[in-house]
């Protein structure tokens, strides 16, 4: 699942990818690692703002999500240079303007409120309520401006937790940000056609649920997502698990260990 994730969110042309696989099965690893190379190849080509925003249901699911991108970065050279930034209710103000490893191994993002204003990150990590003040406050225009251009995820973790009035609100939130992000465009941008035919014009949704979806019928999550991206997605959108039984395990397993004169 992870290999078919990739190939739909890798490339210029990602494709709206939803995970719906179970506890463990990785599902964090089938948008970052994606995310993560579109935003190296963005800063070689010098481009500014955010070109990811992950939001989570909860704080500490944010924060402790923030510190394992921070560790991808930080370990792997090719990634350096990559910025992150965690806005979220409790973060302290703290002067942290760059991705970085303190002294005693652990990572953090930048959480200064005035350095992600002034620098946008490449990749913003935060919850619906959050993303709304920052919708909302005039000081926090540029952030959006500096982005209009550059955005090209918006996931959902934890779809599922998005029901009821809290599914409707974040829809809606959507749907905001579509509509600042077209602002800040010149009429004869070409994305301008991408906003007509979606909310969030030519970003691409994300969505990974452990509980959503009803065996081999999407079409529960897809109507669902349909009504909290505001576009129809496509069947090959749902991305879910391949399973073998025992014998088939064994049996391929076996083949292996036979080609190897074991």
């Amino acid at each position: 699942h992870q290999g078919r994730a990739f190939a739909r969110l890798g490339g210029e042309n990602a494709c709206s990818t939803l995970v719906a696989t179970g506890t463990g099965s990785g599902k964090t690893e089938c948008f970052l690692y994606p995310i993560l190379e579109h935003c190296r190849q963005q800063r070689e080509r010098r481009q500014p703002g955010i070109k990811a925003i992950i939001l989570y249901p909860m704080n500490a699911l944010a924060t402790d999500q923030a510190s394992r991108l921070a560790r991808e970065i930080v370990q792997k050279p090719a990634l350096q240079g990559i910025r992150a930034g965690l806005y979220v209710g409790d973060t302290p103000d703290q002067l942290s303007r760059t991705v970085q490893q303190l002294p005693d191994g652990r990572c953090t993002v930048i959480t200064d409120r005035h350095a992600l204003r002034e620098n946008p990150p490449d990749i913003l990590l935060t919850n619906y309520k959050m993303l709304d003040q920052l919708l909302l406050r005039p000081e926090d225009r540029e952030l959006w401006r500096a982005s209009a251009g550059s955005l090209t995820y918006l996931v959902l973790d934890e779809f599922h937790t998005y029901d009821g009035a809290q599914g409707t609100d974040v829809a809606m939130l959507l749907r905001r940000l579509g509509l600042t992000l077209r602002a800040h465009l010149s009429a004869d941008d070409p994305r301008q056609e991408a906003f007509a035919a979606a909310p969030l014009g030519p970003a691409c949704p994300v969505a990974t649920s452990a509980t959503l979806g009803d065996g081999a019928d999407p079409s529960r999550m897809l109507a669902f997502a349909r009504d909290v991206f505001g576009t129809d997605l496509p069947a090959s959108a749902v991305v879910t698990e391949t399973r073998a039984d025992l014998d088939q395990w064994a049996a391929t397993h076996r083949q292996v260990a036979e080609s190897k004169g074991l």
